[in-house]
């Protein structure tokens, strides 16, 4: 008992320490100083209806929204199955593909990017326009990315490019503290102005 009574009674300070104050204190925190965050960083449309988060990549292929960067998790976007193509850049699978339609390389990306914008196919895309992240979750996408679809969403949707290249440029992230990263538009938010701005146009 000399040698297993200080042993239960570490046992259990480090048990409320580690395994109850510890996490009750960093949910606070979270929800005190970002509680967007905390709450998933959840958007609702008009009817407070929740659509999606605007840390997650989702599907958009409809020629009046924004589309967001090629994804590899899943069958697309699928947050249970994030990941990316594992593929080196020496893969030619990565290239071009398989040819059967079941893996899109970078080429077809990109030449269905071009098509899609009705931009010429000599045209300099972004990177992230016809290459899959990561986590195949990416959230956001270049400014150019987006610039390059502004015409497309415009004429889909009736509205002068001008009035969605505002959008495009309020919605642009600068880097992290001005040093880290890229600059970056989050495809949800972009779109959730555009519906916004379609309804008051409406009015």
């Amino acid at each position: 008992m000399k040698h297993l009574r200080p042993a239960l009674l570490l046992t259990l300070f480090f048990v409320v320490l580690t395994g109850l104050a510890f996490p009750v204190v960093v949910w606070g925190l979270g929800r005190t100083l970002f509680p967007d965050a905390a709450r998933g960083s959840l958007l609702r449309d008009a009817q407070g209806t929740v659509i999606g988060s605007s840390l997650l990549g989702q599907a958009f292929s409809r020629p009046e929204y924004f589309h967001p960067r090629p994804s590899a998790a899943g069958a697309g976007y699928d947050a249970a199955n994030s990941g990316g193509t594992n593929l080196g850049p020496t893969s030619d699978k990565l290239v071009n593909g398989l040819g059967d339609g079941s893996f899109s390389g970078f080429r077809e990306l990109a030449a269905q990017y071009r098509a899609e914008n009705g931009l010429a196919p000599d045209t300099l895309i972004p990177a992230d326009a016809a290459t899959r992240s990561a986590s195949g979750l990416d959230p956001d996408i270049s400014p150019g990315n987006a610039h390059l679809q502004s015409a497309r969403v415009a004429r889909a949707r009736g509205l002068a490019p001008e009035q969605v290249e505002a959008l495009v440029a309020a919605h642009t992230i600068g880097r992290t503290l001005g040093l880290f990263g890229e600059p970056r538009v989050n495809v949800l938010k972009l779109n959730v102005a555009l519906d916004t701005l379609a309804a008051e146009t409406r009015r």
